[in-house]
């Protein structure tokens, strides 16, 4: 498949200055959604694929790499492509969510123009319309070091990555339909890892040799644990940051999350199970790949190594336990350490609470008690274009109300370079998980009950991770300190995707008033217009 004579045209200039200007590296990607029958759960379903792949392909950059992928939607629905803690710096418009983006319609193409800029670490893309999701379409995005930039461990033996969740047997367009008649979804049907049921998948290593696994929570519902039988994980990486090398027997990963263990091959030479289950669920799934040695002399022996279920204590305790590695380098050679968060005042306090009301007879979530709902036209486009009609600033109050649950495009206006405390609140008896797109923020603080202003006595306010994805416990709050430094409109969504579909989320318009490309990039040359915005250029 070719590209379009326009964005043939930009491919070219984009290249003909990069040449000008001794630039970052290119990479190019060309792929191709489709629908195609998958098995992961030993059924029969449709599945969305990329280049006939599920999960579809790695993505592997450098620091400030350029990034070029042009997507064609051979489906019969609209599509688009989003980059789970990938920043965007400066650049809202290749988000790839609807309150950014128009749709890529049937039989179209688009192509995404993206720079890592000033980041390192592990993340994932994924496809965020219609509860696509559920049906697959997402993959890996690593990140590397610049070479000369240090990394505080040795270069691993190898590099795996883990995109594991739970998963339903029944098509994404069946679980959309219970969504839109206003009911839940039942419980999961398994857990699958890298696309595939127990037992499918091998990772084969040699004994003496350290691996590093990227570990991703791609699922619809549920926090994770991830465990490997007989063996000790060292974290290294969370969402970015380079973290204390802490060890660990499992590691619970909630919805959206991604961290870096390394794994030492340091037992007899043998199979070992890799497994993966579910957390704070009634039943507990399972699901398990081979940790094989190359020199292996059996299969997998012992009993079944299983991990913590419901222990909420064991998991709020291993998140504390997370630290920043103050003197590693992160995407620059400068100590991570040298961002002194905790010696910033903050500008702003936001307070998030969120809900589950019925609203006109059907279940929704909610935040703040303001239940989102998409607008006919891209939020960011609205907003260039001054479109009237499409949203308001401030339709999400900065606290909890108290009030019943109502329907609303909700968009929460905030000033370029604040730097804000944001804190959220669980009052339901599930783990909820957050993520703020465009940025990382500082995880300051974490508890059970309720928050008050005496509860920023115990913050980390010295060496706590940054990340862009945060889990917060049932009935308890989470603390983030969150600098604005990213002009756009960022969507913050619930990861739980059966809240987010159902309104858990709301946009955050990060506003600089310089109109600079120093602050944002200007529109892309080829920006799909849909909605109010058609006819504008």
């Amino acid at each position: 498949m070719g590209c379009s004579i326009r964005e043939c045209c930009v491919l070219f200039l984009v290249l003909l200055v990069s040449c000008a200007r001794g630039e970052d590296p290119y990479r190019f990607y060309t792929w191709n959604v489709t629908y195609g029958d998958i098995y992961p759960l030993g059924v029969k379903q449709q599945g969305i694929l990329i280049n006939w792949q599920f999960p579809g392909p790695q993505i592997e950059a450098v620091t400030n790499d350029n990034l070029i992928i042009n997507v064609y939607n051979s489906l019969d629905e609209p599509f688009l492509l989003s980059w789970n803690g990938v920043l965007q710096r400066r650049n809202s418009w290749q988000d790839g969510v609807y309150g950014t983006n128009c749709p890529i319609l049937p039989g179209h193409n688009f192509t995404y123009v993206l720079q890592v800029k000033d980041q390192i670490g592990s993340y994932f893309y994924y496809p965020s319309l219609a509860f696509h999701k559920a049906a697959g379409g997402y993959g890996g995005f690593k990140i590397e070091s610049r070479p000369g930039i240090p990394v505080p461990f040795p270069p691993p033996a190898g590099d795996f990555t883990i995109l594991a969740g739970d998963w339903y047997k029944r098509n994404h367009t069946d679980l959309r339909a219970i969504l839109d008649g206003g009911s839940d979804l039942p419980f999961p049907d398994g857990i699958i890892i890298n696309g595939r049921g127990s037992n499918a998948y091998t990772f084969t290593v040699d004994q003496g040799k350290t691996y590093r696994f990227r570990i991703s929570n791609v699922g619809l519902t549920s926090s994770i644990n991830f465990r490997i039988q007989g063996h000790k994980m060292t974290i290294v990486e969370v969402e970015g940051t380079h973290t204390l090398q802490n060890i660990y027997d499992s590691l619970d990963v909630h919805l959206g999350q991604t961290y870096s263990v390394l794994v030492t091959a340091d037992q007899p030479p043998q199979d070992y199970l890799i497994v993966v289950t579910t957390r704070f669920t009634s039943q507990v799934l399972n699901a398990t790949s081979i940790f094989r040695y190359s020199n292996s002399g059996g299969g997998v022996t012992g009993l079944f190594p299983w991990g913590p279920t419901i222990q909420v204590d064991w998991s709020l305790n291993q998140a504390r336990s997370l630290r920043r590695n103050l003197t590693a380098s992160g995407p620059r050679p400068n100590p991570q350490g040298s961002y002194h968060y905790g010696l910033i005042n903050t500008t702003r306090t936001i307070r998030l609470q969120n809900s589950a009301p019925v609203i006109n007879g059907k279940q929704r979530y909610a935040v703040n008690s303001v239940s989102f709902i998409p607008a006919d036209t891209p939020l960011k486009l609205a907003d260039y274009y001054k479109i009237q009609g499409v949203f308001s600033l401030g339709s999400i109050p900065d606290y909890p109300t108290g009030s019943g649950g109502y329907l609303q495009t909700s968009v929460m206006e905030a000033d370029f370079r604040g730097f804000v405390e944001v804190v959220f609140e669980n009052t339901e008896d599930t783990v909820e998980s957050w993520h703020v797109d465009g940025h990382s923020f500082f995880v300051v603080g974490m508890d059970g009950g309720q928050w008050s202003s005496a509860s920023r006595l115990n913050y980390n306010l010295r060496d706590t991770i940054s990340r862009s994805t945060v889990q917060v416990y049932p009935k308890s709050w989470t603390a983030i300190y969150m600098p604005l430094d990213n002009v756009g409109m960022w969507n913050v969504r619930s990861e739980n995707w059966v809240h987010q579909y159902l309104g858990q989320q709301f946009y955050l318009r990060v506003y600089s008033p310089a109109n600079s490309w120093r602050d944002e990039y200007p529109i892309p040359s080829n920006a799909i217009r849909c909605g109010k915005a058609v006819g504008h250029y």
